[in-house]
């Protein structure tokens, strides 16, 4: 894989996570949509629209922990960064109008991230390295 690549595709990710997390605009009539469709035409009572958001969070950092990871070839510093910016982007959102931070953000946040390395770690880096062991062991002749 190339690092150009996972370059690219971060920054492209950074800039539209930026327009998400820092605009000054409310998502809750999108979780409440979702987590109407999810309880009247699904039959999912038991998932709340707080749950809705939390998956959003999820999913919206698993990407990062998964580029970052790539990109630094470790998936505990790639979490790390990945966390290091969940936290900074809550900070931001303290001083914009209609954002709350919030402590289950965070979690979330680092949950997607944590998710993220660790499938970069499990499906690339790993088999990289393996590859890498392999041609050491049997170096083409």
């Amino acid at each position: 894989m190339t690092r150009r690549w996972v370059v690219w595709a971060l920054v492209a990710y950074l800039v539209v996570a930026a327009l998400v997390l820092l605009a000054p605009v409310s998502y809750s009539e999108i979780i409440v949509g979702v987590w109407s469709w999810l309880r009247n035409d699904l039959g999912w009572l038991w998932f709340g629209a707080g749950w809705v958001e939390f998956a959003a969070n999820v999913v919206m950092f698993l990407p990062l922990g998964f580029l970052l990871t790539l990109l630094l070839r470790h998936h505990v510093w790639g979490f790390v960064l990945a966390l290091t910016l969940s936290v900074a982007a809550e900070l931001v959102q303290s001083v914009i109008p209609s954002r709350v931070p919030s402590p289950r953000d965070v979690l979330a946040n680092a949950l997607g991230a944590a998710l993220g390395a660790a499938l970069a770690w499990l499906l690339v880096i790993r088999r990289e390295r393996r590859a890498e062991q392999t041609a050491d062991r049997n170096p083409a002749r």
